[in-house]
Protein backbone atom coordinates (compact mmCIF):
# COMPACT_ATOMS: atom_id res chain seq x y z
CA UNK A 1 0.00 0.00 0.00
CA UNK A 2 3.25 2.36 0.30
CA UNK A 3 2.95 2.79 -3.77
CA UNK A 4 -0.50 3.39 -4.33
CA UNK A 5 0.53 7.30 -4.37
CA UNK A 6 2.88 6.44 -6.77
CA UNK A 7 0.38 5.72 -9.64
CA UNK A 8 -2.57 8.36 -8.72
CA UNK A 9 -1.52 10.55 -11.32
CA UNK A 10 -1.35 8.01 -13.79
CA UNK A 11 -5.30 7.13 -12.95
CA UNK A 12 -6.26 10.80 -13.08
CA UNK A 13 -4.09 10.99 -16.18
CA UNK A 14 -5.88 8.09 -17.58
CA UNK A 15 -8.91 8.83 -17.04
CA UNK A 16 -9.60 12.57 -17.97
CA UNK A 17 -8.11 11.36 -21.42
CA UNK A 18 -10.30 8.61 -21.73
CA UNK A 19 -13.03 10.91 -21.16
CA UNK A 20 -11.74 13.64 -23.74
CA UNK A 21 -11.28 10.72 -26.40
CA UNK A 22 -14.72 9.60 -25.91
CA UNK A 23 -16.31 13.06 -26.36
CA UNK A 24 -13.92 13.75 -29.38
CA UNK A 25 -15.02 10.10 -31.01
CA UNK A 26 -18.53 11.16 -30.24
CA UNK A 27 -18.64 14.42 -31.79
CA UNK A 28 -17.38 12.59 -35.07
CA UNK A 29 -19.70 9.90 -35.08
CA UNK A 30 -22.78 12.05 -34.41
CA UNK A 31 -21.82 15.36 -35.40
CA UNK A 32 -25.42 16.91 -36.14
CA UNK A 33 -25.78 16.64 -32.46
CA UNK A 34 -22.95 18.79 -31.25
CA UNK A 35 -23.72 21.77 -33.91
CA UNK A 36 -26.70 23.01 -31.23
CA UNK A 37 -23.55 23.79 -28.86
CA UNK A 38 -21.74 26.32 -31.14
CA UNK A 39 -22.80 29.22 -30.14
CA UNK A 40 -23.97 31.53 -33.61
CA UNK A 41 -21.66 34.53 -32.08
CA UNK A 42 -18.75 31.93 -32.28
CA UNK A 43 -19.40 30.52 -36.31
CA UNK A 44 -19.75 34.17 -37.51
CA UNK A 45 -17.00 35.21 -35.93
CA UNK A 46 -14.75 32.90 -38.01
CA UNK A 47 -17.12 32.63 -40.60
CA UNK A 48 -17.38 29.22 -41.10
CA UNK A 49 -20.13 26.31 -40.60
CA UNK A 50 -20.80 25.41 -37.03
CA UNK A 51 -20.52 21.39 -38.53
CA UNK A 52 -16.79 22.39 -39.14
CA UNK A 53 -16.33 23.84 -35.84
CA UNK A 54 -17.50 20.25 -34.37
CA UNK A 55 -14.85 18.34 -36.53
CA UNK A 56 -12.15 20.67 -35.62
CA UNK A 57 -13.11 20.51 -31.78
CA UNK A 58 -12.90 16.56 -32.53
CA UNK A 59 -9.93 16.01 -34.06
CA UNK A 60 -8.15 18.51 -31.11
CA UNK A 61 -10.44 16.32 -28.65
CA UNK A 62 -8.97 12.79 -30.12
CA UNK A 63 -5.28 13.83 -30.55
CA UNK A 64 -4.73 15.81 -27.31
CA UNK A 65 -6.87 12.85 -25.76
CA UNK A 66 -4.56 10.33 -27.06
CA UNK A 67 -1.20 12.36 -26.54
CA UNK A 68 -2.36 12.76 -22.78
CA UNK A 69 -3.46 9.19 -22.68
CA UNK A 70 0.17 8.05 -23.35
CA UNK A 71 1.77 10.52 -21.79
CA UNK A 72 3.71 12.29 -24.03
CA UNK A 73 4.78 16.19 -22.99
CA UNK A 74 2.44 15.27 -20.26
CA UNK A 75 2.61 18.79 -19.02
CA UNK A 76 1.63 21.03 -21.95
CA UNK A 77 -0.44 18.45 -23.24
CA UNK A 78 -2.59 19.15 -20.07
CA UNK A 79 -2.11 22.37 -20.14
CA UNK A 80 -3.95 22.77 -23.68
CA UNK A 81 -6.47 20.15 -22.96
CA UNK A 82 -7.44 22.66 -19.32
CA UNK A 83 -7.46 25.70 -21.53
CA UNK A 84 -9.77 24.19 -23.93
CA UNK A 85 -12.09 23.24 -21.21
CA UNK A 86 -12.21 26.41 -19.46
CA UNK A 87 -13.10 27.90 -23.13
CA UNK A 88 -15.62 25.64 -23.53
CA UNK A 89 -17.06 26.13 -19.82
CA UNK A 90 -16.97 29.91 -20.65
CA UNK A 91 -18.57 29.47 -24.34
CA UNK A 92 -21.55 27.28 -23.00
CA UNK A 93 -22.23 29.56 -19.44
CA UNK A 94 -23.45 28.05 -16.27
CA UNK A 95 -25.46 24.91 -16.67
CA UNK A 96 -25.08 21.07 -16.52
CA UNK A 97 -22.54 20.90 -19.39
CA UNK A 98 -20.15 24.06 -17.96
CA UNK A 99 -20.01 22.32 -14.39
CA UNK A 100 -18.84 19.18 -15.80
CA UNK A 101 -16.41 21.14 -17.90
CA UNK A 102 -15.35 23.20 -15.07
CA UNK A 103 -14.51 19.59 -12.98
CA UNK A 104 -12.70 18.28 -15.75
CA UNK A 105 -10.66 21.87 -16.62
CA UNK A 106 -10.05 21.36 -13.05
CA UNK A 107 -8.77 18.62 -13.16
CA UNK A 108 -6.48 18.38 -15.93
CA UNK A 109 -5.14 21.48 -14.57
CA UNK A 110 -4.19 18.70 -11.50
CA UNK A 111 -2.31 16.96 -14.37
CA UNK A 112 -0.81 19.84 -15.68
CA UNK A 113 0.72 20.63 -12.14
CA UNK A 114 1.78 17.13 -11.52
CA UNK A 115 3.94 16.73 -14.94
CA UNK A 116 4.99 13.92 -16.02
CA UNK A 117 4.04 10.55 -13.87
CA UNK A 118 5.94 7.18 -13.95
CA UNK A 119 3.78 5.56 -16.57
CA UNK A 120 4.31 8.62 -19.11
CA UNK A 121 6.00 7.24 -22.49
CA UNK A 122 7.83 10.80 -21.73
CA UNK A 123 9.27 10.05 -18.26
CA UNK A 124 12.19 8.96 -17.89
CA UNK A 125 11.10 5.83 -16.28
CA UNK A 126 13.74 4.93 -14.24
CA UNK A 127 14.86 9.15 -13.31
CA UNK A 128 11.05 8.93 -11.56
CA UNK A 129 10.89 5.74 -9.86
CA UNK A 130 14.20 6.26 -8.19
CA UNK A 131 12.85 9.60 -7.01
CA UNK A 132 9.58 8.38 -5.72
CA UNK A 133 10.47 5.46 -4.51
CA UNK A 134 12.21 5.32 -1.13
CA UNK A 135 15.92 2.74 -1.55
CA UNK A 136 15.49 -0.29 -0.39
CA UNK A 137 18.90 -0.26 1.58
CA UNK A 138 18.88 -0.25 5.23
CA UNK A 139 21.68 0.46 5.72
CA UNK A 140 22.05 2.30 9.50
CA UNK A 141 24.90 4.71 8.37
CA UNK A 142 24.31 6.90 5.58
CA UNK A 143 27.07 7.37 3.19
CA UNK A 144 29.54 10.95 4.00
CA UNK A 145 28.17 13.88 1.71
CA UNK A 146 30.93 15.04 -0.52
CA UNK A 147 31.33 18.46 1.21
CA UNK A 148 33.15 16.43 3.99
CA UNK A 149 36.14 15.10 1.63
CA UNK A 150 36.45 18.65 -0.19
CA UNK A 151 38.84 20.48 1.18
CA UNK A 152 37.88 24.13 2.82
CA UNK A 153 41.03 25.70 1.76
CA UNK A 154 43.59 25.79 -0.67
CA UNK A 155 46.59 24.05 0.52
CA UNK A 156 49.85 26.11 1.39
CA UNK A 157 53.13 25.22 0.59
CA UNK A 158 55.59 23.64 2.84
CA UNK A 159 58.32 26.20 1.72
CA UNK A 160 58.96 29.66 1.19
CA UNK A 161 60.44 31.68 -1.67
CA UNK A 162 63.90 32.06 0.68
CA UNK A 163 63.94 28.31 0.64
CA UNK A 164 63.18 28.28 -2.90
CA UNK A 165 65.20 31.18 -4.40
CA UNK A 166 67.75 31.66 -1.88
CA UNK A 167 68.26 35.07 -0.38
CA UNK A 168 68.24 37.86 -3.34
Amino acid sequence: MKHIKLFAPSVLRYGIALVVVWFGIQQFMQPSQWVAFIPPSISAMLHTDPLLIVYANATFEVIFGLLLLFGWRTRFVALLLTLHLFDIMWIVGYGEIGTRDFGLAVAALSIFMNGTDVLCVDAGRTTIIEETVPPQNHDPVPPAPLINQLPLRPQQPNHTLNQTYGKF
